[in-house]
């Protein structure tokens, strides 16, 4: 049984998937049975990703917001799982792009099985995630999900266009809106389509989930620079070693005078002189961060605003927990 809350009780950021817990086991179990493959390399792709553990926020977010649009559980279960698979398709192509050695602290999949196996696994994991969503038969979920990953493969072609240069705060913000936003977004309404919700009420979703998404993003971005690298699992400010300019970089690149706008350029060259690196972080922590900290409570209030009007229920109050979650981060 899910946890005996009334309508009426606080729920706190800490609490809110324990509201969800007995479907997120049977998301994971979903998870184990959709990743069985008679292809053992895609088998053992799937279950090391599965055991690398993450938040779920993303299967929580369509658990949520399906049980505020009374979403049977059928559905709402296989909804997010099928969410998560995407994400684990995703990860797993955007560590071959970026050559990553880690992925939550434990080797990515690309440095155990190789760039090949690992792309082929990822584009298998994406087919059965619409495999299993076209049990809905439901055009409307279909859309939406098609939508996503076309979406997403373009954040993708995106990011690879700006790597090494400079790039706005716009430019960057509708990267983040591709690969991140538009996942939190579609997850927010899969329950609402498969229930048959109203236009107004998957709208209203779609906007809460589009600014959590642009907020959990900035805020990855701020770890990025002011966390420990044993806590993010990778170096300190990774993406500006990659050549990828975050909203801290940004607006620190917009903050700085000349010499610190060059300092910032020579390492999205990769050829910094000495001394350069503690100079561009300490740049960044005094002129970008509070400014993108700021931006990401200021997206994390909009979502909160786009759940007004949804009457009370505690499934609205663990939604409007997320952001404080989000925002609360630390890893």
């Amino acid at each position: 049984m899910q946890p005996a809350l009334t309508d009426s009780e606080a729920v706190t950021a800490a609490d809110v998937l324990s509201l969800v817990r007995d479907d997120l086991a049977l998301v994971e179990r979903e998870l184990r049975e959709g990743a069985a493959c008679a292809v053992e390399a895609v088998t053992a792709i799937g279950q090391h990703l599965q055991a690398s553990g993450g938040k779920r926020i993303r299967a929580g977010l369509v658990l949520l917001a399906a049980r505020l649009s009374d979403c049977p559980e059928q559905p709402r279960v296989r909804l997010a799982a099928i969410v998560e698979m995407i994400h684990a398709a995703t990860l797993i192509h955007d560590d071959v792009i970026d050559e990553s050695p880690l992925r939550r602290g434990r080797p990515s999949a690309n440095a155990q099985w190789g760039n090949q196996r690992s792309v082929l696994a990822g584009d298998w994991l994406y087919m059965q995630a619409f495999r299993l969503a076209l049990g809905e038969r439901n055009f409307a979920i279909l859309d939406a999900l098609i939508a996503l990953t076309q979406q997403m493969v373009e954040g993708e072609l995106l990011q690879l266009e700006m790597l090494g240069r400079v790039v706005t705060a716009a430019e960057h913000l509708d990267l983040i809106e591709r690969k991140t936003a538009r996942l939190f977004a579609v997850a927010s309404q899969l329950g609402a389509l498969a229930a048959g919700a109203g236009a107004g009420a998957v709208e209203q979703l779609g906007r809460f989930g589009r600014h959590l998404g642009l907020a959990f993003q900035m805020v990855d971005d701020i770890l990025d620079f002011s966390a420990a690298a044993e806590v993010l699992g990778k170096p300190v400010a990774n993406d500006l070693r990659e050549g990828k300019m975050t909203l801290p970089a940004i607006y620190a690149y917009e903050a700085a005078d000349a010499s610190g706008r060059e300092a910032i350029e020579q390492i999205l060259r990769a050829r910094p002189a000495e001394g350069v690196w503690p100079r561009v972080r300490e740049l960044v922590a005094r002129l970008g961060l509070e400014r993108a900290r700021h931006e990401s409570r200021e997206q994390a209030a909009l979502a909160a605003r786009a759940l007004e009007e949804f009457p009370a229920s505690r499934w609205k109050e663990a939604l409007l927990r997320l952001p404080e979650l989000v925002i609360a981060r630390r890893n």
